[in-house]
């Protein structure tokens, strides 16, 4: 088994120079050894112009998770064009979307501190999740771009899932070989709808199941695939050799799910980003989760997503 700091985690990138022409060649720093890179000397609205620097950038995707890319000066056309150079770009399946860049998804809350009575459009996302785990092929992967946020607070997180299964003890790996488990969206997203549209949605957006380990069909690393925010249970979990009663069952399988849902909260796969305006992150949705911290009161926050299709 890998140990976090042995060859097998990448602890650093050399510099990449591309052979287009460029004054300035791309500088990586890795940002923890386990996940994270960020990457200087480029502007993201220059690179659907470049597809060398695109093949560079995907590599360095794969290879580091999350990329980080500070003080980016561009529109939500440019976002989206720069997300489109990885994947086909998907609206979300019930958020409305950026009226001027229509695959690009606002998420935002406080934006009239004056007026802390308003009904506000707001979004939250302090739970460890999977983007869109909940239907039949998530998300790839995301590109988040800051254009509000405070002073202090409001960072990101993102774990390492693929290190995350590979530290599993292997009596856990054994059990939990070839395990499918539920993903909804039901009873977080809709919980607190009227029943009538709460079924509505679930029978538009029904749950679906997921292996509990998936192969990265890139990488072909091994993921840890359950998260708190849409998993509900595994559904092909049974143990007729230990079980005196029926609570065995249940309490056994109840608690080999907490178990595995929190192993992104283990620091040591983390990495935590502090935000500026400008900054976009860019994350791989199959070997990753992420947690956005709501530590900031009612300061204004509004992030631009674009949202790459499987």
């Amino acid at each position: 088994m890998a140990q976090i700091g042995s060859p097998h985690v990448m602890r650093g990138a050399p510099a990449l120079v591309r052979s287009s022409l460029r004054h300035a060649s791309l500088k990586v720093e890795l940002s923890t050894p386990a996940i994270g890179a960020e990457v200087t000397n480029i502007d993201l609205a220059d690179v659907p112009a470049d597809a060398d620097l695109v093949a560079e950038l995907r590599a360095l995707w794969l290879q580091h998770k999350v990329l980080f890319f500070r003080g980016q000066d561009i529109t939500p056309l440019q976002q989206q064009a720069f997300a489109a150079c990885f994947g086909t770009l998907e609206p979300h399946p019930t958020l409305p979307m950026h009226a001027d860049a229509p695959l690009i998804l606002p998420l935002f809350r406080n934006l009239d501190p004056a007026k802390p009575n308003a009904v506000e459009r707001a979004s939250r996302e302090n739970i460890w999740h999977n983007d869109l785990s909940y239907v039949a092929t998530p998300s790839r992967g995301a590109v988040l771009r800051c254009e509000t946020c405070p002073d202090t607070g409001g960072d990101t997180m993102w774990a390492n899932m693929v290190l995350a299964y590979e530290m599993l003890p292997e009596r856990i790996k054994a059990r939990i070989a070839g395990m499918h488990a539920r993903h909804s969206f039901e009873h977080l997203f809709a919980a607190q709808l009227p029943i009538e549209k709460r079924h509505a949605l679930a029978a538009r957006l029904p749950s679906v199941d997921h292996p509990v380990v998936r192969t990265h069909p890139e990488s072909g690393e091994k993921v840890l695939f359950v998260n708190q925010a849409f998993t509900t249970h595994f559904t092909d979990f049974y143990n007729f050799e230990d079980v005196r009663y029926g609570q065995d069952f249940a309490f056994e399988a109840n608690a080999l799910m907490n178990y595995l849902m929190a192993q992104p909260a283990i620091p040591e796969y983390q990495v935590r980003l502090k935000w500026r305006p400008g900054t976009v992150a860019m994350w791989d949705n199959w070997a990753t989760q992420h947690y956005a911290v709501a530590d900031y009161g009612r300061e204004p926050r509004k992030m631009l997503r674009a949202t790459l299709k499987a």
